[in-house]
């Protein structure tokens, strides 16, 4: 059982959640620390003008978001960016991204509802992984498209790969009970404005790359 706490993972917790299928658990500090946040910016937002709150995105930012029409907001943010396109991302791949995703979010400084924390954790136990595709994003600002894919199932939408099969991810989560994240303040903005995708593709390959000098060194001396 890995344990999420105030500490940093380390890319020997990756290796077990990943590849050895260990369980993930969230220490009850963390999940103090993500509502304190998130009670902190409800309270903090009322009367002003907060950027991908109550504002439009990117160019839009100069139009005004009425209170009514702010958790749609959040809800056509990741739906008019889940479009990926080309292959899909390796579960390896998904799994790692979801768990640095974890991390970030579970750091404080984000603002979102603790339910964002609790369905990642439990995708991730459950080895459900989303259907995230290779193209779309940019890096530079953030892995948008493939975070709007994995936003788009922490919703409840879309499609996730379970046990080796597309399904659609509403017919996984009351399969297994899994309850989607709550729309509250910016958690479209929160799990989308990252580079979660690129890190943890990044981690695998890292431990891809030391397996194969540990493997190299080895045939070296046997020669």
């Amino acid at each position: 059982m890995i344990n999420l706490s105030l500490s940093d993972l380390q890319l020997s917790d990756f290796i077990k959640l990943v590849f050895d299928k260990e369980q993930l658990q969230i220490d009850d500090k963390v999940l103090g620390r993500v509502n304190e946040s998130y009670a902190f910016l409800k309270d903090f937002s009322k009367g002003k003008i907060i950027y991908g709150i109550n504002t439009g995105f990117g160019p839009m930012a100069q139009y005004k978001i009425e209170e009514a029409e702010q958790k749609q907001l959040q809800f056509n943010l990741i739906r008019s960016h889940a479009s990926g396109s080309g292959e899909r991302l390796s579960a390896d791949y998904v799994k790692a991204s979801m768990i640095a995703r974890l991390n970030t979010l579970s750091l404080g400084y984000s603002g979102v509802h603790e339910s964002a924390i609790k369905v990642l954790k439990d995708l991730i136990n459950h080895d459900v992984t989303p259907v995230i595709f290779e193209h779309g994003g940019v890096g530079a600002s953030g892995d948008l498209v493939q975070l709007a894919h994995l936003g788009l199932v922490m919703i409840g939408e879309g499609e996730v790969e379970y046990k080796g099969k597309i399904r659609k991810t509403a017919d996984i989560f009351k399969e297994l009970d899994i309850q989607p994240m709550q729309i509250s303040l910016r958690e479209g903005l929160a799990v989308m404005n990252g580079t979660s995708v690129m890190t943890g593709i990044g981690i695998i390959n890292s431990i891809y790359a030391k397996r194969a000098m540990e493997w190299s060194t080895m045939a070296t001396v046997m020669l």
